[in-house]
């Protein structure tokens, strides 16, 4: 018995994403899963919206990240495991599905591995034309692991960045980014200390993976007027920024609830106050206000973006051979003779 066509769900595997983003380029994917982000945060408020759902353990996370806007239901699967990188694995993977509330029936199942990471390049970068200073042309990026190039293209697309200083605790980590930066277009500057790869940076990204309080900016290499990216904090206990530049700083997020558990604001007072993206984007609230202002993103990442991103790709998949029809639903003539089918399959 051959599946129907509405019992088939479109797979997009890890091959045909890449595929897919040959296709379209890098740049501009990340641009066009921007543009999907930034229309669903300015109808925010039509989101079911809760924390990501987390199992943790002494190796890592795993989590669920679900949400829905009343006619598409999402979720992503991701884990995150720093140790991960010392096996030669992953240190984050993900996939992703999206389903009709109508029916209930899945319309699409993809890998989120690679798209994660072009979906945080987009919300990154997004966020830094609402925040970043003007005419801002260089970026330090601390942290030169997975997410890294990514994240350097994501501003030079759609921020102007034309320089990137590059700085990890592993040198070739530097090397790796370095290398792969080269003919895209980016001054790439690697640099020995944090200290040097800021000299000069409007913008500072921190993207580092271990799962420790730690200190990869202290105060005084904060001075007044950058845009501060920061998202390698994104789970309780895992931090980046000293405390005291949180207090210096402007602090927008993506979900208050969310980022007070696992972002750079957990070092901080509950009723701390922080500003929510969705309201900046809508002109709900004030972004950059002046030239002498620091801006942080303290960014963990949210089940809409997901949902933005798994949205896109099942518009720009339809019509093309970037995916397969995956025979993962049961469906028998007769919806109420799951058995029968069964049998008439022996």
């Amino acid at each position: 018995m051959q599946p129907s066509d509405k019992a088939l769900v479109p797979f997009v595997s890890v091959d045909n994403m890449m595929r897919l983003v040959h296709h379209i380029g890098v740049e501009q994917m990340i641009v066009q899963i921007a543009d999907q982000i930034e229309s669903d945060f300015k109808r925010w408020e039509s989101f079911d919206k809760t924390p990501r759902i987390p199992a943790h353990s002494p190796h890592g996370v795993i989590e669920l990240m679900p949400t829905s806007d009343g006619e598409a239901y999402g979720f992503k699967y991701v884990n995150g495991h720093p140790k991960n990188t010392s096996e030669g694995l992953q240190t984050v993977t993900a996939f992703g599905l999206l389903a009709d509330v109508y029916t209930g029936y899945p319309t699409l199942l993809t890998e989120m591995t690679m798209l994660t990471a072009l979906r945080t390049a987009a919300t990154s970068a997004l966020v830094g034309r609402y925040l970043a200073p003007k005419n801002a042309t260089t970026m330090a990026m601390i942290g030169n692991g997975a997410q890294s190039e990514f994240q350097c293209l994501a501003f030079k697309a759609m921020c102007g960045i034309d320089t990137v200083r590059l700085y990890d605790t592993d040198p070739g980590a530097t090397a790796k980014c370095t290398a792969n930066l080269q003919g895209k277009g980016l001054t790439v500057i690697p640099c020995k200390t944090p200290e040097d790869a800021i000299e000069g940076a409007q913008i500072i990204t921190t993207c580092t993976a271990d799962k420790k309080y730690a200190t990869i900016l202290t105060d005084n290499m904060v001075g007044p007027g950058v845009h501060i990216n920061a998202i390698g904090g994104d789970c309780p206990g895992k931090t980046e920024l000293h405390r005291d530049i949180l207090l210096r700083s402007d602090i927008f997020v993506e979900y208050p609830e969310q980022t007070r558990i696992e972002g750079e604001i957990q070092a901080l007072d509950a009723d701390h106050p922080v500003t929510e993206m969705w309201q900046v984007m809508t002109g709900a609230a004030k972004g950059r206000t002046d030239d002498r202002q620091i801006t942080l993103f303290d960014s963990v990442g949210f089940a809409i973006e997901d949902f933005s991103a798994l949205r896109y790709v099942k518009q720009v998949i339809e019509g093309t051979a970037f995916f397969e029809p995956l025979d993962m639903l049961a469906d028998p003539d007769d919806p109420r003779d799951l058995f029968g089918m069964l049998m008439r399959a022996g």
